[in-house]
């Protein structure tokens, strides 16, 4: 139990950290503007060093591929349109349950707009029991649950491409997925583990690109500093942005984070209006090399009521008529939820395990157990006592 009145002593040294923070963030915020602005006045030199220097610039930067002071008004999608999107919940293994397992969820919803037809909202759940699942991972370090989410990933992306192109539909379809597309957590997998989670995903891009469907990650309160890194290169002190040899220690203080900490949305939401994009961006992830040529690239799309990044393959952006309207379409689908995508926001409604879903779960499994002759089927005791705290 939380004692409230311990921790309200706390709250006025937690005031004061924030407020010197908000003051710090909002001179570097100024910093980097100035920054910006002599960027745009040089881009092209920066590009060419960013690009001779790859291999020895150590923190993430991306490549811009329009001026950096794009700022394009979002056109009206098409009234007639369909959107589809899934999204993943699970119940974690836990050896104090009545039988070690894990269950996957994916959430599926397609919305007809204009088309006088029923939007489907379901939800596709899959079990996994058997030694080879609950114990692969384990060969190469990964716990359970970690290797569950992985594979949750995967599901979600394999659902939403089988759904797509199984809708047979004439009209301008979206395929949304909530979070990013480059897959950061693939560089720190070995290469069996990784073989079994991005060729999937990369098949399933593969088919919504041969349906002409486009696909975006929808990244809410983004966290990225990819864009605003490249502005670091403004501030580098030596004759060459070589971070190898001059700025070994990234963690230690380099001359060039004059703004750290300092994302790219606080510094796009100053030059964007409601409705606008910023420039393409295309990512420099090191893990991109393995996507073949389905390279990640994203830009900061201002939705009203936040900078939201949005991110697609490589295909959707070399159709300047495709990228146009998938991006008018994920803005109507953002008013359409108040502030978030209302696809995105469904599928998640349709995934969420709730207590109540998992009580029954456990009881379906342990009537099973029962009817299969297995006796003594009960949780630990541990769990038993937590579930039954007299306070």
């Amino acid at each position: 139990m939380l004692d409230l009145t311990k921790l309200a002593g706390q709250m006025q040294g937690l005031s004061q950290h924030l407020c010197s923070e908000v003051a710090e963030s909002n001179r570097k915020l100024e910093l980097a503007k100035e920054n910006l602005k002599k960027a745009c006045e040089c881009q092209e030199e920066i590009v060419k060093r960013q690009e001779k220097w790859r291999d020895r610039i150590t923190f993430a930067n991306a490549t811009p591929i329009e001026p950096l002071d794009t700022c394009i008004q979002i056109s009206t999608p098409p009234k007639v349109h369909t959107i589809i999107a899934t999204d993943g919940s699970q119940i974690a293994p836990n050896h104090h349950e009545i039988a070690y397992c894990y269950l996957l969820n994916i959430g599926r919803v397609v919305l007809y707009y204009g088309q006088n037809r029923h939007p489907l909202l379901d939800s596709l759940p899959e079990i996994f029991y058997r030694e080879e699942d609950l114990y692969i991972a384990r060969q190469w370090g990964l716990k359970t649950e970690e290797w569950m989410s992985h594979c949750r990933t995967t599901s979600e992306i394999t659902v939403l491409s089988d759904l797509a192109c199984s809708i047979k539909n004439e009209h301008p379809s979206l395929a949304m997925v909530d979070g990013s597309l480059i897959y950061w957590f693939l560089e720190q997998l070995p290469l069996e583990a990784r073989d079994q989670i991005l060729p999937p995903i990369l098949e399933a891009w593969g088919k919504l690109r041969q349906a002409g469907i486009p696909i975006v990650g929808y990244l809410s309160a983004a966290r990225n500093n990819e864009a605003k890194n490249l502005l670091r290169l403004l501030n580098c002190p030596y004759p060459v942005p070589d971070c190898i040899n001059y700025c070994p220690d990234q963690l230690d203080y380099v001359p060039c984070k004059k703004f750290e900490g300092l994302r790219d949305t606080t510094l796009w939401a100053t030059q964007l209006q409601p409705g606008q994009r910023s420039a393409l961006w295309r990512s420099n992830s090191r893990i991109l090399q393995l996507y073949d040529d389905q390279v990640i690239y994203f830009c900061y799309l201002h939705v009203g009521t936040e900078i939201a990044r949005i991110e697609f393959p490589a295909w959707v952006v070399n159709d300047p008529g495709m990228i146009d309207q998938a991006l008018g379409l994920v803005l109507a689908q953002i008013q359409k939820g108040y502030g978030y995508p209302v696809a995105i926001a469904e599928a998640h409604n349709q995934a969420v395990v709730r207590s109540g879903d998992r009580n029954h779960f456990f009881a379906l499994l342990e009537r099973e157990m029962i009817k299969a002759g297995i006796k003594n089927v009960s949780i630990s005791y541990k769990e038993a006592r937590k579930r039954g705290s007299i306070a």
